[in-house]
């Protein structure tokens, strides 16, 4: 037995015992009956209750109507009509009544007296509204607020809760319009309509109800032209339709106006990229960039510049070599201008990953190295991320004792941190191409439990590689020449890795590593720009180990082929989605789903 129940036990004997009870607890005996759903008992309570505490009105109404005693319901009303100050609230609970026994004409002559009644104020007007939208009359809720505007001696008019209505009604033209009048009277409240917007409309991907937002929104801000929060407002509409270059004008101009240095522009340009548009983050940050050398992100930006162009470089294949090259002249012309420096040491290794890897001038790229390298002034996380770069070069150009030994001093550095972990990695790699197995296993196991995920993967990716072919029987040669075809991929040799794998699936028929040079044939027809001859040896991959692990880099590459490359975002979506499905636990698991987000109209922030 609870304290409650208890309590009301002892009341409720009390009352048995002695025949007569305070208010008070005729009170607490009508709440407790009413809150258990007992009508007929509250009613006894309230029936002499409601003749001294009016207070208790709305419990007296609704149990009576819960009871449908409706005549009893009306006479208490019309009590309450007589008395109360505020009478529209009770022309209210007649017309709901009238509503309930069917009496429609007699129920909308009270709401409309109902707002006749209105008193002045906002409390009055929220109330009556409200109780209007409960009962479904939108369209009487709706002039409750117009009446109140009209009369209003409120600084604010009640424009957002006139919009939330219109969105309810599905008046979204009328709603966009009141929450123009509300940021007018309130720009603080930008992030409110927002998520308005997000919830009542399809601006991403309903074109006839975002060019009516963009429409209201330009408008207002052509009338208002003082009034940054329109344009922001029209910024966040563009993007939503992933149309960064749109926003990118109305983003420049907000610059101008808040003297915001570049600010804006900047995370503009971060979104476009992410989303997968570089030309309007290039010209974003070009737009930084142009403000001149005293400007606070000038060096920023002229780097950001770089990154962004070296990924739409590098990204395409074949490589464009004369763009490559042009690329290599904006890096150099960069590095004179803001000086091989501290702040620049990031961009000179990117200079150097270009030249070597995608422009196949190692010496140079060594040389770039050699100088970030043994820059004075250079914490040592960053001269440790160049000398990276250079064991990278190093082992391009075959000198893979050189450059595991400088992957053995980054390690030793940061030997519990990333760069520490990237070291290792890439001294696993080193052995894995050279033949020793047994090794790169070792550090491979230890990688796998990286907090880098992109670490991790790779770890795990090569581990499970040695694992499924390597001591599967009593031949090294199979998995020492795939290695080797793999190294000659690496360093851009792209005939001799080719011409070592035909030796290889020749040597030793149906062995388990026919699926790894399927995936290495895929990825040099990609780079070469065989576009078919990549699909092909991809939908190979797919087909005949389904079963096996590369079926899901199969599908990813197939899918990313169709998207950066070929053109084809519905078909790369659907891949996409496929690998979801099929392959939830792949570690190309959460770049699909963030690529197939994008895809579908998600913006990602």
């Amino acid at each position: 037995m609870t304290l409650r129940i208890y309590f009301m036990g002892t009341v409720l004997g009390c009352m048995l015992g002695l025949g007569t009870a305070s208010a008070q607890g005729e009170l607490e005996l009508a709440t407790y009956y009413y809150n258990s759903g007992a009508f007929e008992q509250a009613k006894l309570y309230l029936d002499n209750l409601w003749k001294k505490d009016p207070s208790v009105y709305d419990m007296y109404l609704n149990t009576l109507l819960e009871l449908e005693a409706y005549e009893e319901a009306e006479t208490i009303v019309k009590s309450r009509l007589k008395k109360s100050r505020d009478k529209s609230m009770a022309q209210v609970d007649l017309g709901s009544l009238y509503l309930k026994i069917g009496q429609t004409e007699a129920a909308q002559e009270a709401f409309e007296k109902a707002l006749d009644e209105l008193p002045a104020g906002r409390g009055p007007t929220k109330r009556l509204a409200e109780a209007f939208i409960k009962l479904d009359q939108l369209d009487l809720a709706l002039a409750s607020y117009e009446k109140a505007m009209k009369n209003t001696k409120d600084k604010y008019g009640y424009h957002y809760e006139l919009a939330n209505l219109q969105g309810l009604r599905g008046d979204y033209q009328g709603m966009v319009a009141s929450f123009m009048e509300l940021l007018h009277e309130r720009p603080n409240y930008l992030r409110t309509v927002q998520n308005s917007f997000n919830r009542n409309l399809r601006v991403a991907d309903d074109v006839r109800q975002a060019d009516m937002v963009r429409r209201q929104v330009l408008k207002a801000s052509q009338d208002r032209p003082e009034e940054t929060v329109y344009l922001e407002l029209l910024v966040w509409v563009f993007n939503q339709q992933r149309d960064f270059y749109s926003a990118m004008a109305h983003v420049k101009a907000l610059d101008q106006r808040k003297g915001e240095d570049g600010k804006r522009l900047m995370d503009l340009a971060q979104v476009a990229s992410k989303n997968g548009d570089l030309e309007t983050a290039y010209e974003c940050y070009a737009l930084v960039a142009a403000k001149g050398p005293a400007a606070t992100r000038y060096d920023a930006a002229r780097q950001a510049m770089l990154k962004v162009r070296t990924e739409q470089v590098t990204g395409s294949f074949p490589l464009d070599t004369a763009a490559a090259e042009e690329l290599s002249t904006q890096y150099r012309t960069t590095l004179q201008d803001l000086g091989e420096t501290p702040g620049t040491s990031g961009i000179m290794s990117d200079w150097a990953e270009l030249m070597a890897f995608h422009l196949n001038r190692p010496d140079e790229a060594e040389a770039i190295l050699d100088r970030a390298v043994n820059m004075p002034g250079l914490e040592l996380e960053a001269r440790n991320t160049a000398k990276l770069m250079l064991g990278d070069v190093l082992v391009f150009q075959d000198d893979v004792w050189t450059a595991s030994l400088l992957f053995s001093q980054v390690d030793l550095d940061h030997k519990e941190g990333l760069l520490g972990q990237q070291a290792k990695y890439r001294n696993a790699r080193v052995s894995y191409f050279t033949g020793d197995f047994n090794w790169a296993q070792a550090q491979l196991d230890i990688l796998k439990a990286s907090t880098s995920k992109l670490i991790s993967n790779d770890a795990i990716d090569l581990s499970l590689l040695i694992t499924d072919n390597f001591n599967m029987d009593t031949l090294t040669a199979p998995m020492e020449m795939f290695a080797r075809a793999d190294l000659l991929r690496y360093r851009n040799q792209l005939d001799q890795a080719l011409s070592t794998l035909d030796t290889l699936v020749t040597s030793y028929p149906m062995h388990t590593l026919e699926d790894e040079a399927l995936l290495i044939r895929a990825e040099i027809a990609l780079q070469r720009g065989q576009f078919n001859d990549a699909i092909g040896h991809y939908e190979e991959i797919m087909e005949l180990h389904f079963m096996d692990i590369l079926a899901d880099d199969a599908l990813f590459g197939l899918a990313d082929l169709h998207e950066n490359q070929i053109g084809a975002p519905d078909v790369a979506q659907g891949l996409y989605e496929r690998l979801l499905n099929e392959f939830p636990g792949s570690l190309y698991a959460v770049e699909a789903r963030k690529r197939f987000r994008r895809l579908r109209g998600d913006i990602l922030e």
